[in-house]
């Protein structure tokens, strides 16, 4: 059931969307023999290189702007080891005016390093935040993980009267090309928004040591739009986290009280309340320790549903979304059943699905603690009691769907 309170029910104002493309992206390289360890679960293989395909021509009313690192960047392991780093970069737009974002293409320059890329979108309310990130930060950019790794300006925010932090705008892996909307369809960007390229290098040819330097591009399509152009939003649906340590492992954050002390340690009190908050929103009850974990939500508004993307972090094995469970007219609107950290790709629908008060939709998560020994991001690191949080170690379940509002 869901509360009209929730922020993490909102449509419109959309504050803990992570918005995403209308195409998909080509697959990123995995093991598909390795039963044990698959890519699904973030294996983070090293990529072949791949050269960026050339552009669609542009389309009418349409703009290319090219979007530059300000300058090269040598990617270096986290401190502890390990052999990837994520890094985010702002790439300024340099927008006077509203304008429509209509497509996207990620060109990374050594593609023996980038192992994968999101482009994230920012609005004017956020863009002091992200310069003081940077200022900050000694050399260019700042570490990032799950989102921009900016407070108040980041793709979760739990304040249900801010504007959105952040939105997911697009994934790169090597292989994909660019990124397309529908002509007549995208997001909308208003003067002083910023973009910001989160770089995944990959570092496990090398040892976990420096190995050249990088200056990746993004590449957009900007247009002004028609009264008739649609703007697009997302429909974030989350499930809570309460992955308990495997019954080999043993350790003080294995108890779920410790393991939220150490997230509210870590990203503040507003991070550390969503395992307890989202168990009372999806009416649990009580915490349900285990691997899959459910949430119905209630669809606020009409709104016409377009394609689906599954959001977790490396633990994650499989994502679904279902229209109306449970009732003769149920659709499966979302399935992921092998989730890959390094390719989180959106779903379209075969045809758009018109929605509104009186249906639901459902998301159901599934992790594996049993990874944690494979994955060289976490092998090192104490067990723990999983939930609700923006580190490497930390987990999420988010269902994001794109849609366009309905006026009737």
């Amino acid at each position: 059931m869901t509360k009209p309170d929730s922020p993490l029910r909102r449509f419109g104002a959309a504050t803990t969307a992570l918005a995403t493309a209308l195409a998909a992206v080509a697959a990123c390289g995995s093991d598909a023999g390795n039963s044990a360890a698959p890519a699904a679960a973030g294996s983070h293989n090293a990529h072949t290189g791949e050269s960026s395909a050339p552009p669609q021509p542009l389309r009418a009313g349409e703009r290319f702007a090219d979007l530059k690192m300000a300058e090269a960047y040598t990617p270096a392991p986290p401190e502890g080891g390990g052999t990837d780093e994520y890094r985010c970069q702002v790439v300024d737009p340099g927008l006077t005016k509203a304008e429509f974002l209509t497509g996207t293409q990620v060109m990374p320059e050594n593609t023996a390093l980038a192992h994968h890329a999101i482009v994230y979108a920012v609005p004017p309310s956020g863009a002091a935040l992200v310069r003081a990130q940077d200022a900050k930060t000694p050399g260019l950019g700042w570490q990032c993980f799950g989102g921009t790794g900016v407070v108040g300006a980041d793709v979760e925010s739990e304040d249900e009267s801010a504007d959105p932090g952040a939105t997911w705008v697009d994934t790169w892996a090597p292989g994909a090309t660019e990124t397309l909307y529908t002509q007549d369809a995208g997001f909308k960007l208003e003067p002083g928004s910023l973009l910001i390229l989160q770089m995944h290098y990959n570092l496990l040819a090398t040892d976990g040591k420096p190995a050249g330097s990088d200056r990746s591009a993004v590449r957009v399509r900007l247009t002004d739009g028609t009264p008739q152009t649609r703007e697009l939003d997302t429909f974030p649906l989350d499930a809570p986290t309460e992955l308990p340590c495997t019954a080999d492992e043993s350790g003080p954050l294995c108890d779920r009280a410790a393991s939220i002390a150490d997230v509210t340690k870590r990203f503040g009190s507003e991070v550390g309340e969503t395992a307890d908050r989202q168990v009372e929103e999806c009416d649990q009850g009580a915490p349900k320790p285990g691997d899959t974990q459910t949430c119905d939500h209630e669809v606020p508004e009409p709104m016409t549903l377009f394609a689906g993307f599954g959001h977790m972090h490396l633990l994650g094995r499989a994502i679904k979304v279902e229209l109306n469970p449970g009732t003769p007219n149920a659709v499966v609107v979302l399935d992921v059943p092998q989730f890959d950290f390094d390719n989180q790709r959106l779903v379209k629908l075969p045809s758009p699905v018109d929605i509104g008060p009186g249906d639901t939709l459902r998301v159901t998560c599934t992790h594996d603690a049993g990874l944690r020994k494979l994955l060289p991001q976490l092998s090192k690191l104490p067990p723990r009691y999983v939930v609700w949080g923006d580190g490497t170690s930390d987990e999420m379940c988010t269902g994001i769907m794109t849609v366009s509002p309905r006026r009737s």
